[in-house]
C-alpha cells in the first residue's frame, strides 16, 4: 500500500474478547483506522449450532464489509475462525486473519510436553483443533479442557461485576496435570476472551506456567498482509465499535473500554466530545 496510506482494518468477535487482539493490533498499526465489531447478540457462539453459526457470520460479514469497506478482517475468535473462515473466505475478497489455538508455538516451548489447551467446548471439540495437535503436537501429550463459563466471567468482570475465584479455577483447574513426576508447564489459550482474566489465571494457578497467548502472532500477520506502520499516518477519532444487540455500553463498561483506546459516545457517563479526544475512538450501537 502507498506509504501515506492508513487502512481500514475490521475487527470481529462474538463479543469483548477480541479487544485483547485488537490491542496487539492497533500496538502494530497504530495509523490504521479501525471498526470493531461485538456480535453480542448471538453471543455466546458456542452454545449455537455450527450450521446457525455458519447461516448467521457468511451474511453479516457481507454487510459489515459493504458498510465500513475494510482493507482488511481479523476474525477475533477461535469458534468462529475454526468454523466460518474458509466460508468466508470463499464469499469475499478481501483479506481475512483468523484465530487458532496456538497450539504450534506452545508445543515448541514445552519443556516437561506436558500442554494443554484451553479454549471453548465448541473449539476443543471441533476436527479443526484435533488436527492441529496432529500436525503441531510435536510429540507431547496435549490435555483439550474445554470451558462452558470462562467467556461470560470474562465479560462480566471486564464490566467490573463480580467474579469469584473459585468460579475461575474450577474452570481452569483440568489443564494442571502431574504425570511420571512431570507437571504441564503450557497452556495455550484457545479463546480470545481468556486473556481478559490472564491475571486472575496466575494468581490462582496451582503452579506457575506459560499462558500462550495467539494475539501477537496475529498481529504480526497483520502487519505481513498490509505492511508496517506509516509514520506520516495521523491518529483518527472516526473508529468505533458496533454492538450487534445495539445495547449501549454501561458506565463501567465505557470504563473498561477506555483502558483498550476506545471511547464512547453516548454512554452511561456523559457525552464526550470527539474534538477534544483525537487519540479516542467513538462507539456506535447501531444493529447491522
Amino acid at each position: 500500500m502507498h506509504a501515506s496510506y492508513a487502512p481500514t482494518i475490521l475487527v470481529f468477535d462474538s463479543g469483548l474478547g477480541g479487544l485483547t487482539v485488537f490491542r496487539e493490533v492497533v500496538k502494530a498499526r497504530p495509523d490504521a483506522h479501525y471498526v470493531y465489531v461485538a456480535d453480542d447478540a448471538f453471543f455466546p457462539y458456542g452454545r449455537h449450532a455450527e450450521a446457525a453459526l455458519i447461516a448467521r457470520l457468511v451474511p453479516l460479514m457481507g454487510k459489515l464489509i459493504g458498510e465500513f469497506r475494510p482493507d482488511l478482517v481479523v476474525i477475533a475468535c477461535n469458534t468462529a475462525s475454526t468454523l466460518v473462515l474458509t466460508h468466508l473466505r470463499a464469499a469475499y475478497s478481501v483479506p481475512f486473519v483468523g484465530t487458532v489455538p496456538a497450539i504450534k508455538p506452545a508445543c515448541a516451548s514445552s519443556k516437561t510436553r506436558l500442554v494443554s489447551v484451553l479454549g471453548t467446548e465448541a473449539t476443543v471439540a471441533r476436527e479443526y483443533t484435533r488436527k492441529l495437535i496432529r500436525d503441531f503436537g510435536q510429540g507431547c501429550e496435549i490435555a483439550l479442557v474445554g470451558s462452558a463459563r470462562l467467556a461470560s466471567l470474562a465479560e462480566a468482570a471486564l464490566r467490573a461485576e463480580p467474579v469469584e475465584d473459585a468460579a475461575v479455577l474450577a474452570e481452569i483447574a483440568p489443564c494442571f496435570i502431574e504425570r511420571d513426576g512431570r507437571r504441564t508447564d503450557t497452556v495455550a489459550l484457545a479463546c480470545t476472551h481468556y486473556p481478559l482474566l490472564l491475571d486472575r489465571f496466575e494468581r490462582l494457578a496451582p503452579w506457575p506456567v506459560a499462558w500462550v497467548d495467539p494475539a501477537p502472532a496475529i498481529a504480526r500477520r497483520v502487519v505481513q498482509l498490509l505492511g508496517p506502520a506509516t509514520v506520516s499516518a495521523a491518529r483518527s477519532n472516526r473508529d468505533r465499535i458496533v454492538f450487534t444487540s445495539e445495547r449501549p455500553p454501561s458506565q463501567a463498561l465505557a470504563a473498561a473500554l477506555a483502558r483498550f483506546g476506545l471511547r464512547a459516545d453516548g454512554d452511561a457517563s456523559g457525552d464526550p466530545d470527539p474534538a477534544a479526544l483525537p487519540q479516542g475512538r467513538s462507539i456506535d450501537t447501531r444493529f447491522l
